[in-house]
């Protein structure tokens, strides 16, 4: 599992038939799903982010937890996230996971967010979408759980 996580002021996904969700203060997540990623990988990300200590406490310092601000997070799948450049001029997907264990999997996951108590908005799977957002810091975050991958 590869997720860039990015601290925003606020954050929207939409296709060409409209707007699919927006959030105020908060994390945009853009998800990529692994072939090797299983129930444990998928939990622990669930639990950890929302506790991840990366927004301004009263002094200024990243001290204070999505939970404590009362952030949201928007949600997106990006199987790109699997793109392998170190050969060739076309990147391979190989790595992802096949669509429909990948959807399966993200959907999945945004439920195990939601379980933690966070409001989620989401993307639309394998759609093509435009995401525009205002990074507050920026704040950008790679999380990975390397096993092998």
């Amino acid at each position: 599992m590869r997720i860039v996580l990015q601290r925003v002021k606020r954050a929207a996904v939409q296709t060409e038939d409209g707007e699919l969700g927006r959030i105020g203060l908060g994390l945009a997540l853009l998800v990529g799903i692994g072939e090797r990623d299983d129930e444990q990988e998928l939990a622990r990300w669930a639990r950890k982010i929302p506790d991840l200590r990366v927004f301004r406490d009263s002094e200024g310092r990243m001290n204070s937890s999505l939970r404590e601000v009362g952030g949201e997070v928007l949600c997106v799948s990006q199987f790109t996230l699997y793109g392998d450049c170190r050969k060739g001029r076309r990147p391979s997907f190989a790595g992802a996971a096949p669509p429909k264990e990948a959807e399966s999997k993200y959907q999945h996951f945004v439920e195990l967010l939601r379980a933690e108590g966070v409001p989620v908005r989401c993307g639309q799977f394998g759609a093509m979408m435009e995401l525009e957002l205002v990074n507050d810091g920026p704040v950008t975050l790679i999380l990975e759980h390397s096993r092998g991958q």
